[in-house]
C-alpha cells in the first residue's frame, strides 16, 4: 500500500470517528438536558406539593414519584445502551474495530517475539 493510499485511509477513518464522535456528544447532551428538565420539573413539583397538600398526599406522591424514576431510569439507560451499539454497529466503526483488532494481533505477535 502506498503513502498517499495509507493517508487517504487514515483521513477517511479519522473523519468518520469524528462523526461517530460527534453523534455520541449530541446523545450525551440530550441525556444532560433531560437529566436538567427531569430535575427542574421535580422542584417545581415538590415546591407546589408542599405549599399545596397534605402529609399523606406528600407521602403517596413521593412513594410514586420514585417509582416512576426508576421505571424511566430502567428504560433510559437501556435506550442509551442500545443507541451506542447502534453507533459502535456502523459502517464507519467498522474500520475502527479492524484496526484494533490488528493493533491487538500486532501486540501478541510482538508479546510473542520478545518472550522468547
Amino acid at each position: 500500500m502506498s503513502k498517499e493510499n495509507a493517508s487517504k485511509d487514515w483521513d477517511k477513518l479519522w473523519i468518520e470517528y469524528n462523526k461517530s464522535l460527534k453523534t455520541w456528544m449530541h446523545s450525551f447532551e440530550s441525556l444532560q438536558k433531560a437529566t436538567k428538565d427531569v430535575q427542574s420539573k421535580y422542584n417545581d413539583v415538590v415546591a407546589k406539593a408542599v405549599k399545596e397538600s397534605s402529609d399523606k398526599t406528600l407521602h403517596q406522591f413521593s412513594e410514586n414519584w420514585q417509582k416512576a424514576m426508576s421505571d424511566s431510569g430502567i428504560s433510559t439507560f437501556k435506550q442509551f445502551g442500545d443507541n451506542w451499539q447502534k453507533i459502535i454497529n456502523q459502517s464507519g466503526m467498522d474500520q475502527v474495530k479492524a484496526y484494533g483488532d490488528m493493533m491487538n494481533k500486532f501486540a501478541e505477535t510482538w508479546q510473542k517475539m520478545w518472550n522468547k
